[in-house]
């Protein structure tokens, strides 16, 4: 394959979407034949900063590819690590293109508005003669397992809860609910409340409460999430920024509680089931979460919004419907990449049903042994074995959890079977160095919400 001037080679392609370009395969291709240094850093809130050193071919006949490969290395260090200021250094005219690109109105006009809503401050692109030092916060989170708690895990199609006594989950709940369609904000606090009331029934008393969330969330702030993505402006602003806050105090009063990212809360969760950190939790669901415990056992600070980061170079890459952009991992890691493929593999689901529905269908037609069903899954596992090897590039974790309702049953089996014989395959310098792997069936459903227990500390 070839794109904007770069051979691609690729060995293992997916059969119901042999056009998938892996966007790492595209980077180790570029990079063999760029030469000029180009110096890019993202900064974030607390005076953190990311920091890519990295190399174009400054060229006009390499223009486009240059371009390109700028524009996807800064979508991901954005999505990746969060922030609300570009440096550019070595190229002048580098700089110009991303300070047009990253605008308002520009091709990443949705980035530059997230990031700008996200940290409260205006986002911007600037042209630097030195970049500023890396620098991180990674922080201890999580972990506790003492007195009397509930865990409450939203996603975009069901919401679970979990009582936790000691760090022994005496009940579990699972309800399906409509939030990303829902412009109410009072039916998310309903949903929010009648599930935490739930747990509390089967617990003698609530000595803390943790959330797991998709979005992203700043001292148990709601700051954006495609969960309230029809609540309009005034209202998130009003009544669902401190949504989570509101809910846990109105139903217990002044306990301890907190509040994060779902994907971060799976890779407490993984840490919590494996007993080892340096890792990087992924969760398959309405969309794709993930979160990264380092060396240390910490939580980073990043963002993690995995979603957001591309993963396919193709030029016909599926566009998400939020951010309009495309190739990115959200439309490759969750129920849509099986909606997706499922009528390429000759399934054809009934428009009436609900995506977690039209998922549910598969995933029957898997465990009844469907050979179509089995391609599907097989196509999200090459998916999967290329992009892991390109977030090791990213985070150089240890090991993977895969989670969420995509990976339940034997689809999971069948996708985890084929991502590890993809990076056999095509990566073994990186397939020796890396553990991907499933949790038993409970945990992959409902995990989350019981290690989204073990958040806060007691007072």
């Amino acid at each position: 394959m070839q794109l904007y001037g770069i051979d691609i080679p690729i060995k293992n392609a997916p059969a119901l979407d042999p056009d998938f370009a892996p966007i790492g395969l595209f980077n180790r291709a570029f990079l063999k034949t760029a030469k000029k240094p180009l110096g890019l850093a993202v900064a974030r809130a607390g005076g953190q900063v990311a920091r890519a050193d990295t190399f174009i071919h400054g060229t006009a006949e390499m223009a486009a590819a240059d371009r390109y490969y700028v524009n996807r290395l800064v979508k991901t260090l954005l999505w990746m690590k969060g922030g609300f200021r570009v440096f550019v250094s070595g190229d002048r005219a580098m700089y110009e293109y991303l300070k047009s690109a990253y605008s308002d109105g520009g091709e990443q006009d949705f980035d530059f508005h997230f990031m700008a809503e996200v940290y409260e401050r205006p986002f911007e692109v600037c042209c630097a003669e030195a970049l500023p030092e890396e620098k991180d916060a990674p922080q201890a989170v999580g972990g506790h397992l003492e007195g009397c708690r509930i865990g409450f895990d939203a996603g975009g199609s069901d919401r679970k809860v979990s009582a936790v006594v000691d760090g022994k989950s005496v009940y579990d709940e699972e309800v399906v609910w409509f939030p990303k369609t829902n412009a109410d904000p009072q039916y998310h606090y309903d949903g929010i409340v009648a599930a935490l009331k739930s747990a509390a029934e089967h617990l003698p008393r609530v000595d803390a409460v943790g959330v797991s969330s998709a979005g992203i969330y700043i001292a148990n702030r709601t700051m954006r999430a495609s969960l309230f993505l029809k609540v309009p402006e005034d209202l998130f602003e009003a009544q669902v920024k401190n949504i989570y806050i509101r809910a846990i105090r109105d139903t217990f009063g002044d306990i301890p509680f907190e509040v994060a990212n779902d994907g971060d809360v799976s890779a407490l969760a993984g840490m919590l089931s494996l007993g080892e950190p340096n890792l990087l939790g992924i969760a398959m669901g309405t969309s794709e979460a993930a979160g990264y415990v380092d060396a240390e056992g910490r939580i980073t600070g990043w963002l993690n919004e995995l979603a957001f980061v591309p993963v396919d170079c193709a030029p016909g890459a599926m566009r998400d419907e939020w951010s309009l952009d495309t190739g990115c991992g959200v439309k490759y890691f969750s129920q849509d990449a099986v909606i997706k493929l499922a009528p390429r593999a000759g399934i054809l689901l009934d428009e009436s049903l609900s995506p977690a529905e039209k998922l549910k269908e598969v995933q029957k037609r898997m465990e009844a042994g469907d050979a179509a069903a089995a391609r599907v899954y097989d196509s999200i596992g090459t998916y999967l074995g290329h992009t892991l090897a390109y977030y090791h590039s990213l985070y150089g974790m240890r090991h993977v959890l895969l989670l969420g309702r995509v990976m339940s049953g034997l689809g999971g089996d069948r996708v985890l079977a084929e991502a590890k014989r993809v990076l056999s395959d095509e990566y073994p310098e990186i397939a020796g160095k890396l553990i991907p792997a499933l949790p038993d069936e409970k945990f992959r459903r409902v995990g989350q919400s019981a290690a989204a227990a073990s958040l806060p500390a007691l007072r």
